[in-house]
């Protein structure tokens, strides 16, 4: 087994060393350590590699909270330690908090300038916003089940699934109820997927997901119940079929299958971060547009400085939410259609916009409609780099708009995932 010393981290999170000239990439090593390492798969230019014991250690590595994370297991004697399967929900817990940030700051400036073509210093990206508790954090989690009908996560690159005892991820409300959690495969058959999703005050919705029709469920636990159809209506079975979850003291209604922010506490941060980006555009007199505006997280908060503001999401529950969510304001529009298709038939001027895409960023044909409306204000909010980076250079390049800056935000510790916002301005073609 060769030994490497690790030079860098990808954008996944994986060390990079070098044999017999390739790069060789080993999960869970970090850089500045001299590894040993098995070789899984050799290719022309580059390889794979499975740490098998780590000679000198980084300081940046701490030991993981979770036992189902990547451990080195002591070995019984002489030779390289074994380790188990690692779940594959975490990929960085062995690396210390700070690092975490300053690898993700790093990790945005390297793609705005590689995908981008944004020159080296030519962007503020600002230090990553840490996270409040970088443990306990997700609202939403879903596991998927072995062939026993136990609730687990996949195992690292792999369809494995990992039974899981406990997670340090999911909020205390959620870890105290997956455990009480029994699934008979021989009972629900098409169960897919387990989703369980937690509220204000303690509010739980356990979420069955799969070819389901009317599935007889027995739940001894004080939590609401339903079964995710594949057109995204729910049928449901105790209690309600949402949540309600609250930012900044606001309560949004959130279906089984509606889409929100994970991170509770990070989500304020994204709603403060929008609104100051915002600020000099925002006038009672003012049209905005929210993009992809799910329940309409944003959208409540721009309301009540807009004169007039628009919506504009595709999936039907998530807009049902929405008119709920935003039905006290009288000068509201949401239209329920893809983005690129509503988008260049709205008549202007607006002042401002915010984007909220999913990970495979803007269609083509929103990028030309922002640009042919000359949005004074942009607001980009995103969940990927590299897509991000393509957006951007788009409208920077072909359309007369500055980037300001990129603040990453800390949505998803732990993992190789980071949240970002970018502030544009339109200066003219």
């Amino acid at each position: 087994m060769p030994e490497l010393t690790i030079t860098a981290l990808t954008h996944a999170g994986e060390g990079v060393g070098r044999h017999d000239g390739r790069a060789v990439f080993v999960p869970f090593a970090l850089p500045g350590e001299t590894v040993r390492v098995e070789l899984l798969e050799v290719k022309k230019n580059f390889a794979r590699g499975k740490l098998r014991e780590v000679l000198a250690a980084s300081p940046e590595r701490v030991a993981p909270r979770c036992p189902h994370h990547f451990q080195l297991t002591p070995p019984a004697g002489p030779g390289p330690a074994e380790r188990g399967p690692a779940c594959g929900g975490c990929q960085l817990q062995h690396l210390s908090y700070f690092a975490q940030l300053a690898f993700k700051q790093q990790i945005v400036r390297e793609q705005l300038q590689r995908i981008g073509g944004f020159g080296e210093g030519a962007v503020e990206v600002r230090p990553t916003l840490p996270a409040p508790d970088p443990y306990h954090y997700r609202n939403h989690v879903q596991f998927a089940l072995t062939p026993e009908g136990q609730l687990g996560f996949m195992a690292a690159a792999s369809h494995l699934v990992i039974p899981i005892r406990e997670c340090h991820q999911i909020e205390p409300v959620l870890a105290e109820l997956f455990p009480h959690i029994a699934v008979d495969p021989a009972e629900m058959p098409q169960l897919e997927r387990l989703t369980l999703r937690a509220g204000a005050e303690g509010e739980t919705l356990v979420v069955f997901e799969g070819a389901l029709e009317a599935p007889e469920v027995e739940l001894d636990l004080p939590v609401s119940a339903a079964v995710l159809r594949e057109d995204g209506s729910a049928l449901t079975l105790a209690g309600h079929d949402y949540l309600l979850v609250e930012v900044r003291g606001r309560p949004f209604r959130v279906s089984a299958g509606s889409f929100f922010q994970v991170n509770t506490a990070q989500a304020a941060a994204l709603v403060d971060l929008v609104l100051a980006a915002l600020a000099p555009a925002l006038s009672p007199t003012a049209a905005v547009l929210d993009l992809y505006s799910g329940v309409g997280l944003f959208s409540a908060f721009l309301a009540p400085r807009v004169g007039h503001l628009i919506g504009i999401e595709a999936y039907p529950p998530a807009v049902a939410d929405a008119a709920v969510n935003l039905d006290e304001f009288d000068n509201v529009e949401i239209y329920e259609a893809s983005v690129e298709h509503a988008l260049p038939a709205l008549a202007g001027p607006f002042a401002a916009a915010v984007l909220d895409p999913p990970r495979a960023g803007c269609h083509p044909a929103v990028l030309a409609a922002l640009l042919a409306a000359q949005v004074a204000q942009i607001v980009y909010v995103s969940c990927d780099a590299a897509t991000l980076a393509r957006d951007l250079k788009t409208l920077v390049a072909a359309g007369g708009y500055r980037l300001d800056w990129v603040q990453p935000v800390d949505m998803f510790p732990q993992t190789h995932h980071v949240e970002m916002v970018a502030a544009l301005t339109y200066s003219g073609r």
